[in-house]
């Protein structure tokens, strides 16, 4: 299988108050294609970080430290601020968490479509131009009337799919959603989650779901690897992390979702908080919430065990398993 996207060693720091937040640490992940991996945890553990770290739109006070980024074959990290202008959007793009941030409320959406279009093409016509919009749209289950209106005359759910048609119309190579559905209320949530769903599978779509909620994944996703206070803790098929999973961080992310609770079960909170990424972690992140953790947790950062078709990282794998 073609690798699409390889990260390596990546660490990702944000400074603020000057202090030094270590957001990504160390993490190690590919994607091939027709993959689409699900990159689930709680707000903090780093996901978005990791998704705009791969875009190369990391804030001004974000950086990378250290590691490398391989994606359709750039080399991300080396890649100057012109040189990703001039392949972002049309070879890889992003759907962002929250569309009226990321729409100019100033220009009607077919404005913003076609510059999406003609700053990679400039040379397109106008016909072709109004044909693949209207194509995105359609996709997207838009009416037309939609490229003659201003964000704030739209819905929710509607900016959300322009944001999907958006990613799609220059027909990138790999897709990131990152937390698309969030913000919205529970039915346009079901009905954006649905038509993602069959935008991956219509269009054999590559690229990564960036969700705190596992159920999102369990939809669209046929890998997930989960992630905490900025490390990935386990990594593997779909059917492996939901239904057997290995490190405690997954069974308590899993056992706090309603539908995927163990025997349909009562939903369990995770007890504590995630640590201070502004302070160096020797162990493992997740040891201070960890029923399981004994000595050498608190000391040694795990490596990863291949077990049972995935990747763990676990000193108590054989705990947790009984």
């Amino acid at each position: 299988m073609d690798e699409v996207l390889v990260i390596e060693n990546l660490t990702v720091v944000y400074t603020k108050n000057g202090k030094r937040i270590k957001a990504v640490d160390r993490v190690d992940l590919k994607v091939n294609q027709g993959d689409m991996i699900g990159i689930v945890g709680e707000s903090g553990s780093g996901k978005s970080t990791l998704a705009h770290a791969v875009m190369g739109l990391l804030p001004s006070n974000g950086f990378i430290a250290e590691g490398k980024i391989r994606l359709l074959g750039y080399e991300i990290t080396r890649l100057n601020d012109d040189e990703m202008r001039k392949i972002r959007w049309k070879e890889f793009s992003m759907v962002f968490q929250k569309s009226m941030n990321a729409l100019s409320p100033v220009h009607k959406i077919g404005e913003q479509m076609k510059e999406a279009v003609i700053v990679h093409e400039p040379e397109i016509g106008e016909t072709e131009v109004e044909s693949r919009m209207k194509k995105v749209l359609d996709m997207v289950n838009l009416p037309h009337r939609v490229l003659k209106s201003y964000p704030h005359e739209l819905s929710g759910g509607m900016m959300q799919r322009v944001m999907i048609a958006l990613a799609l119309i220059n027909n990138p190579k790999f897709v990131i959603f990152d937390e698309a559905t969030t913000a919205l209320d529970v039915v346009t949530q079901g009905q954006i989650l649905d038509e993602i769903k069959n935008l991956v599978e219509r269009l054999s779509l590559t690229g990564m779901v960036i969700t705190h909620d596992i159920g999102v994944v369990a939809e669209i996703c046929n890998k997930i690897a989960v992630m905490y206070a900025g490390r990935i803790v386990e990594e593997g098929p779909k059917e492996k992390i939901l239904y057997d999973p290995l490190h405690p961080y997954t069974k308590a992310l899993i056992s706090s979702h309603p539908e995927l609770a163990e025997g349909g079960g009562r939903m369990r909170g995770i007890p504590g908080n995630l640590p201070d990424l502004s302070k160096e972690i020797k162990g493992c992140v997740f040891a201070e919430r960890c029923p399981h953790a004994e000595k050498i947790c608190f000391d040694d950062r795990p490596g990863f065990v291949k077990i049972s078709g995935r990747k763990v990282a676990c000193f108590k794998i054989k705990e947790v398993e009984e």
